[in-house]
């Protein structure tokens, strides 16, 4: 994970070779280090934002106390990276999360989760997991097949329902999306379950028709959580889906899949910084296990190899 982008950074941060910490100096290496970044998927605004912060960061410092600039480089650059990845998370985190859902459970309502993003992103399977990871925290979970526009979605999801012995709630294709995921929460309500999950169509980002749909999800169940799942794999594309959804419905948070894939990891790094929105776990495989809660020191370890 992230191996292109570490190796392009250490390669990068072993060549600089400056006589002392100023503008002029340090200023063709930070170009050379932008410029890397958004070859490796990260967007321009945030490699641009990356730069900026790390040359304050440099000029601060007392170059002469050194041997020589690429500590000062790797720990300052990990430092702008660190608080990128951590600023949404002062917002919202999976300790709130959990909180959120706890404070529902305790007044006996369940906590409405609406996850959204386009097809082919691993969303089906990234809602599978978020059951096991619920269902490992003791937690009761209630599906909504509120996909009725796809072909096989909602035998997809049964599937996935079947797996992890829980409710699922759905009704015909072509069905009201809306009302199937007032059906899971109605059925939540009586049975004193936890969290309602609601799968949502692969409605793409630019398609007003589907967009308004899910905009009346929304506005029906009146979800606690909405979820962008993203494709680490799309690149700058996942960014600007995730741009996209969020000025239309404000997303609350964000799970980044395949990551166990070869990725430049760019997109990783700067769509929470872009969007403004947390980044919560990322998938890692294709178990129900493979969900792991996002830890802005594990992603640094990957991109700096530290």
């Amino acid at each position: 994970m992230f191996e292109k982008i570490r190796t392009g950074i250490n390669s990068l941060i072993n060549k600089i070779k400056i006589k002392e910490l100023t503008d002029n100096e340090i200023e063709p290496y930070l170009e050379q280090l932008k410029e890397l970044l958004v070859r490796n998927e990260v967007a321009r605004v945030t490699a641009e934002e990356i730069k900026l912060e790390l040359k304050n960061q440099l000029l601060e410092l007392e170059y002469e106390r050194f041997r020589d600039v690429e500590p000062l480089v790797r720990v300052s650059l990990e430092n702008v990276i660190k608080e990128i990845l951590m600023e949404p998370l002062s917002k919202f985190n999976l300790n709130e999360l959990i909180k959120d859902i706890e404070e529902k459970r305790m007044n006996n309502e369940p906590y409405i989760i609406c996850v959204i993003g386009i097809n082919g992103t691993g969303k089906t399977t990234t809602i599978a997991k978020l059951t096991k990871y619920f269902q490992n925290k003791g937690y009761d979970v209630v599906l909504s097949a509120s996909d009725t526009y796809r072909a096989g979605s909602i035998q997809q999801i049964q599937k996935h329902a079947d797996n992890l012995n829980t409710k699922l709630i759905a009704q015909n294709y072509g069905s009201d999306p809306a009302a199937v995921a007032i059906d899971a929460i109605d059925h939540a309500e009586s049975n004193n379950k936890d969290i309602v999950i609601i799968d949502t169509a692969g409605r793409m980002q630019n398609n007003v028709n589907l967009v308004r749909e899910l905009e009346k999800i929304i506005r029906l169940t009146e979800p606690h959580l909405k979820l962008f799942i993203g494709d680490a794999l799309a690149g700058n594309d996942v960014i600007q889906q995730a741009d996209k959804f969020n000025a239309e419905i404000d997303l609350d948070g964000i799970i980044m899949t395949k990551l166990d894939s070869d990725i430049k990891g760019g997109a990783v790094i700067s769509i929470a910084n872009v969007i403004k929105k947390p980044i919560l776990f990322l998938g890692v495989g294709q178990s129900y296990d493979d969900l792991i809660e996002f830890e802005p020191n594990k992603i640094m370890e990957q991109v700096l190899g530290r």
